[in-house]
């Protein structure tokens, strides 16, 4: 996907922050739209159908996770990267924010050159999964994973992950009973040039556990986690 073809939201209730990321991002050549709550946010996302959000936590009106949560629920929204970018830095933030099904969390402030490297980071990921085959489809058990649709069907009934959840479970489910290290999880899911907290991938697997079935997730204490039909 060429940059003048690639959409970014940006949430924030500050002007000046929202003038500033504009300014390095458009300059970059993505096409940029911004909104000043999260209430405007989710109208301009659904009228805009952006590749990539990056939506603040603490905002009027309407915060940043409950955003988060309406734009995952919402048709053609679901796969949409969002970042989270906020001065809050504590785990429950962090927590709160994949738990509402976000793909990355930044602590402001951050210098635009970061911020263009790890944007980078994530429209890459974007661009490998455009390149899957069209009949990329895996069955494990009564499971069904669309890569291509990013659609999974469980006992034929069809279940909306976040992208991070899909591809956790992709990962996972790609060599039943395999144990995944954290770490080639974090390589594999997140990507070597995305830092993220140490508890990410176990809010991720609570999150799968609940819609896919407890019974399927192993936890390999010390070690990481499997698949199991």
């Amino acid at each position: 996907m060429k940059k003048e073809d690639t959409k970014i939201l940006l949430v924030d209730d500050e002007p000046d922050i929202l003038e500033i990321l504009k300014y390095n991002l458009s300059s970059q050549g993505y096409q940029v739209y911004t909104a000043k709550n999260g209430a405007e946010g989710v109208e301009k996302a659904k009228k805009k159908q952006p590749h990539l959000i990056i939506l603040d936590v603490m905002m009027p009106e309407m915060d940043g996770i409950e955003a988060c949560e309406i734009i995952r629920r919402t048709k053609g929204l679901e796969n949409t990267i969002i970042t989270f970018l906020t001065a809050r830095g504590e785990d429950y933030s962090q927590v709160a924010g994949f738990d509402a099904g976000a793909d990355d969390y930044i602590t402001k402030p951050i210098k635009p050159k970061v911020l263009l490297s790890k944007i980078k980071a994530l429209l890459r990921r974007l661009k490998e999964d455009e390149g899957m085959k069209q009949d990329e489809v895996m069955k494990v058990g009564h499971i069904v994973i669309n890569r291509e649709e990013y659609k999974v069907m469980n006992k034929g009934q069809e279940i909306i992950l976040p992208r991070k959840e899909f591809e956790l479970l992709a990962l996972l489910a790609s060599k039943p009973n395999k144990v995944f290290k954290r770490e080639v999880i974090l390589d594999k899911v997140w990507g070597q040039e995305v830092v993220v907290g140490g508890r990410t991938i176990d809010v991720h697997i609570r999150k799968l556990r609940e819609k896919i079935g407890d019974q399927h997730f192993k936890t390999v204490k010390g070690v990481g986690y499997k698949f199991v039909l």
